[in-house]
């Protein structure tokens, strides 16, 4: 059996397993020691839907099983998270020049500093989202006291509009709501960060 972590082959021993059952179990309980969990399966090059996970624990081992766990600990999603805090920083200043460079027609500059909000703040969605499996940081992400969902109910619609205005090249509208509300709801999100 070839065993691998997140694409990295491990040397592994095998004492009582016969089964993929049994190497998950076994597997899941040293991921836990090490305030990790799984989040994806391979097994054979396919990966494992949710719903086909209980097919494949009674399956025998043999010499050319391949299965590689995806997996996500909470040591990488705190510092995932304090990059993103740094991003965002760095973000909020570069966010108040989108009006001067539109109107000095550096239009690509600008472009650059909005792609990177949305990569940065996609980031965010996904990381966020990875923080549910461990509930003592998940329950620490509080932005202005509401969970990431409530926040980005209400976050997603000025980011819509922010589009729009960077669409109609409206500077007065794209100042404004980089300055009065994008920028503080990152500023939320960095000062969330420092509590985890």
């Amino acid at each position: 059996m070839k065993l691998s972590v997140n694409g990295q082959a491990i040397d592994i021993t095998l004492e009582n397993e016969k089964t993929v059952g049994d190497v998950l179990k076994s597997f899941e309980s040293e991921m836990e020691k090490n305030e990790a969990t799984t989040v994806k399966i391979v097994l054979d090059g396919k990966e494992i839907a949710s719903s086909d996970f209980d097919a494949i624990l009674n399956k025998e081992l043999t010499d050319n099983t391949t299965i590689d766990f995806g997996v996500v600990s909470k040591v990488e999603l705190i510092s995932s998270l304090h990059v993103l805090s740094d991003n965002f920083s760095t973000l909020s200043e570069k966010l108040q020049n989108i009006p001067v460079l539109l109107q000095g027609g550096k239009d690509k500059a600008a472009s650059e500093i909005i792609e990177e909000l949305a990569t940065s703040c996609n980031n965010f969605c996904h990381i966020g989202t990875m923080t549910m499996l461990f509930p003592d940081i998940y329950g620490k992400l509080l932005i202005e006291g509401s969970k990431l969902e409530d926040f980005f109910k209400e976050f997603l619609p000025i980011l819509s509009d922010f589009e729009t205005a960077l669409k109609d090249k409206d500077t007065v509208t794209l100042g404004d709501l980089s300055e009065y509300e994008i920028v503080p709801r990152l500023q939320n999100i960095v000062d969330a960060i420092k509590a985890v």
